[in-house]
């Protein structure tokens, strides 16, 4: 897959395809010098600015008409401190060679999202997670930042220094400024065993609570038009390692999740009446199975099949009468849904903006095939989501504007406060920013 999705005659757009842009000017800075220089020249000609990563937020976050960042050049880890457990990386090293690095020095991350095509900075300015008991999304491993104000100046921030920009800038959006640095807390290499398994719908709605206090990671996936489930369990072990065949993995990850999966969704997308029946068969296709191995390789998996995708963030306790209505709704509907739903959880954090700042919290993610209509299909869960407080993901679909997030934040107020000091004139504004944070 291409670093990020571009067009013919400069037209930017995203990976899920439903994102587009044509940006005035594409600067590409190779250090973090060049990069204060192009904000200042914008400001200079008048121009907004954007930084993009690989195109991964399903919403217009990154679209600009005006300057649009690339940052590629500003990849690599500048520093592994160990003493401090902590490793400092450019903004555009994409979270694939992290991992691998990392590994090579036998560190890691404590816990990541199900993918690993995304910048360190895309990732975390959208709230990227995974699923956790007590460990929580990649922004909450941040412990410094470096980023590039709207005035030019290159800032940083942690607990200790400028606090308040730290609390927010590490889900920002990227309207405090651009990010050029990100310093993460790491540990020492671990093993994790996932036990992957299929189960009834009734059951891990029954016993949520349980699979979530009695495992480190768990998360679900539900296939609407059935009764099925495949859970994932995944717990720190001290070993041996006994990581998927190659064969095997190829067959499970590759032949039946992406290639068999994409023709499957062909298939429904021209002819929507088989989708059920289609559901019946692929939420039986995956048996159980269980593997040990390094973190990155246990969390994340491959996405090959393009799809758009909306989630929310509801409080843990509301997930599983939230799911009991997205499953009435689709039963009673004439929807057909291919994708199948997922669930995730995560700790309370501190972050100013975090879909899980100041709450335990569950994720519900629904999927659409790229190319199918999957507007009556969000908007009949977004009325689910948003009747439970509902926080949605900054990087994927959602209708929500300033009026609403400012009643489900808390602190939404004090991250407008900070924008308005950081970035005064708008330099780093654009249509979706309008919406979600107010002019």
């Amino acid at each position: 897959m291409s670093s990020t999705a571009s067009g013919k005659n400069g037209t930017w757009r995203n990976w899920g395809g439903n994102v587009a842009a044509r940006p005035a000017r594409e600067v590409t800075p190779a250090s973090v010098e060049e990069l204060a220089e192009a904000v200042r020249q914008a400001a200079e000609d008048g121009l907004k600015v954007k930084a993009v990563g690989t195109g991964h937020s399903f919403t217009s976050i990154a679209a600009t008409d005006g300057v649009l960042i690339r940052p590629q050049l500003l990849t690599g880890i500048r520093n592994i401190d160990r003493e401090a457990g902590t490793v400092t990386v450019e903004a555009g090293t994409p979270l694939k060679r992290l991992n691998v690095a990392l590994a090579r020095e036998g560190l890691s991350l404590t816990n990541m999202g199900d993918i690993m095509e995304q910048t360190v900075s895309g990732a975390t300015s959208t709230g990227t997670h995974g699923t956790g008991r007590d460990s929580a999304s990649i922004a909450a491993q941040i412990r410094g930042l470096e980023l590039v104000t709207a005035d030019g100046l290159v800032l940083t921030c942690s607990e200790k220094e400028n606090p308040d920009v730290f609390a927010a800038a590490r889900i920002g959006l990227g309207a405090l400024g651009i990010v050029t640095a990100i310093t993460f807390a790491v540990e020492p290499i671990f093993l994790l065993t996932a036990r992957e398994e299929p189960m009834t719908f009734d059951r891990v709605t029954s016993s949520f609570d349980e699979l979530w206090a009695e495992n480190e990671h768990f998360e679900f996936y539900w296939f609407p038009h059935t009764g099925n489930t495949n859970t994932k369990r995944n717990n720190r072990t001290a070993g041996p390692e006994r990581p998927v065949g190659q064969l095997k993995g190829w067959f499970e990850d590759e032949f039946l999740s992406n290639g068999v999966f994409q023709v499957a969704n062909w298939v429904g997308r021209a002819v929507p009446a088989t989708i059920p029946t289609i559901a019946q068969i692929s939420s039986k296709a995956l048996s159980a199975r269980t593997y040990t191995d390094i973190p990155y390789k246990v969390f994340t998996s491959p996405r090959r099949v393009r799809f758009v995708e909306m989630e929310y963030a509801v409080p843990r306790e509301a997930v599983v009468e939230a799911l009991h209505e997205l499953k009435a709704t689709v039963d009673r509907s004439r929807l057909r849904i291919s994708f199948p739903v997922e669930v995730r959880t995560a700790p309370a954090d501190d972050i100013t903006l975090s879909t899980a700042s100041g709450r335990d919290t569950a994720y519900i993610a629904v999927h659409m095939f790229q190319g199918t209509p999957y507007q009556a299909y969000f908007t009949a869960a977004e009325r689910i989501f948003t009747a439970h407080e509902g926080r949605p993901h900054w990087g994927k679909v959602h209708t929500r504007d300033a009026e609403y997030f400012a009643g489900v934040y808390p602190r939404f107020g004090e991250f407008t406060a900070l924008r308005d000091r950081l970035d005064p004139e708008r330099m780093f504004q654009n249509d979706y920013l309008r919406r979600v944070l107010g002019s």
